[in-house]
């Protein structure tokens, strides 16, 4: 069930009615319901892979209720690996066993034997990355003795696909989400409005920017062999911003629909073109993985905190393993590297913690300065982005060869009508960059808020064009 969809449309006022009409005095009959609503949501693609978030689920719950009571290393140790091996052993098949087939197909072909390739051609379920990072971080806590194992299965079930963010993320910490499903929940009707702007505002995002810019996009990226460089540049430009409208959008409107049943998710996105160098963008961009690899991959390594050489590898291995959670191609590989390689130099000048305030804040422009930062962080992500997009690596390079050609540069008409969309959310999202989303507007004059409301409702239905699904589904 896609969010931006006229059966979504339908079943979040639904569930919305029975939650708090029906149930808002029976806590476990509204995570019960809650529990079938995410499993109806889920199962909305494919009911075949309710399997798999049930067994994810069991499994960990089971692993938990077991870390409780087991006193011996070794059997502590046997628990964790056992959470382990199921979600990362279900997430490897699903993801990445075709590529690994293919890609050992290629190398023996390429040492001169034939080979069969040799693929189940899997399908991936919607959301498993997702899921399985949210229920391994419960195990995970539960065995360093971080929170303590829960006994309800209901609570537990409902923590684990909760309908908001099951598919896209924000990927929630048990420390943080958990609690919230084991007390009483009371309507909010600030934050239920706070959220019903959010939801809004990721619409916008999502339809009008994403969806607009996807258009060009995929024109210029499947023609980029016969376009001029201005083109290219414009593919470019627009790939950054349908992918930021498009997941930052889907976060969005988790965010918001999760505040209209009591709950508080963390944030996901912080205006990452703002930033000033890579490492703020990494802090701004996708944060509830940035932090889940840090917390669970990084610093376990060591983090920076062993010497330099081991840093550099722990950094670079971080973000290699991020590039390939985002999918079974070696483009994203290269795009996890490049970022990698992006970030070394300021952690050798310890320069890569500098920046952990709002820019220019206080002031309506930025300076000279802070705006060449920004420009040349948000040059350096366009052309990380440039792999993530291509289908091959090769791809890749052959269009950043023409994009970096001594022709001469300009923008085509034809291509220019998502500019306006892209300069008009850069616009916006610079006045509220100290705020929560694009949409935190509430002390704004009525007359204003209303207006804005009316009018970005107007672009949403306008630019509507269907179901479109959303790019981090395939992740």
């Amino acid at each position: 069930m896609l969010f931006n969809s006229l059966v979504f449309a339908v079943f979040l006022p639904l569930v919305f009615s029975v939650y708090w009409f029906a149930l808002s005095r029976h806590l476990r009959l509204q995570n019960l319901f809650l529990l079938v609503a995410s499993y109806v949501f889920y199962g909305w693609w494919d009911w075949r892979f309710l399997s798999l978030i049930f067994l994810s689920s069991a499994v960990d719950y089971a692993v938990g209720v077991r870390l409780a009571g087991a006193t011996r290393l070794m059997s502590r140790r046997l628990l964790l690996a056992t959470s382990l091996t199921v979600n990362l052993g279900a997430l490897g098949f699903f993801k990445y066993f075709d590529f690994f087939a293919d890609s050992f197909t290629d190398l023996i072909g390429a040492v001169g034997f034939q080979a069969h390739p040799f693929t189940l051609n899997v399908i991936l379920p919607v959301g498993i990355s997702f899921y399985t990072f949210q229920t391994l971080s419960y195990t995970i806590d539960v065995y360093r003795g971080k929170i303590e194992p829960t006994r309800d299965p209901i609570s537990f079930f409902a923590f684990v696909s909760f309908f908001p963010q099951l598919v896209a993320g924000p990927i929630e910490r048990a420390s943080n989400l958990l609690p919230q499903f084991q007390r009483v929940r009371r309507f909010d009707a600030d934050a239920a409005s706070d959220g019903t702007r959010q939801i809004l505002w990721g619409l916008f995002k999502k339809i009008v920017v994403a969806d607009t810019c996807a258009g060009y996009v995929n024109d210029i990226f499947a023609n980029y062999q016969s376009l001029e460089p201005g083109a290219l540049l414009l593919g470019a430009v627009y790939f950054a911003f349908q992918i930021y409208g498009d997941f930052s959008g889907y976060s969005d409107i988790a965010i918001g629909t999760a505040r209209l049943f009591g709950f508080r998710l963390m944030r996901n996105f912080a205006y990452p073109y703002f930033s000033r160098d890579i490492a703020e963008f990494w802090r701004r961009w996708h944060i509830s993985l940035s932090s889940w690899f840090r917390d669970y991959l990084y610093i376990p390594m060591g983090g920076s905190r062993v010497s330099r050489d081991k840093a550099i590898r722990n950094i670079l291995i971080v973000f290699v393993v991020s590039g390939f959670w985002h999918g079974a191609n070696w483009t994203f590989l290269a795009w996890g590297l490049l970022n990698g390689l992006y970030f070394i130099p300021l952690f050798l000048r310890s320069r890569n913690r500098k920046h952990l305030d709002v820019v220019a804040a206080g002031r309506v422009l930025p300076t000279f300065h802070q705006g060449a930062q920004m420009l040349s962080t948000f040059a350096l992500t366009v052309v990380a982005w440039i792999f993530f997009r291509s289908p091959s690596i090769g791809d890749a390079l052959q269009y950043l060869a023409r994009l970096f050609s001594p022709r001469v540069a300009y923008l085509p008409s034809e291509y220019l009508g998502a500019l306006p969309i892209v300069l008009f959310l850069v616009g916006w999202e610079w006045m509220q960059r100290d705020k929560q989303h694009g949409l935190a507007i509430e002390r704004t004059g009525v007359v204003w808020r209303q207006m804005a409301y009316v009018g970005l409702t107007t672009l949403v239905v306008w630019f509507f064009r269907g179901e479109q699904t959303f790019i981090y589904f395939q992740f």
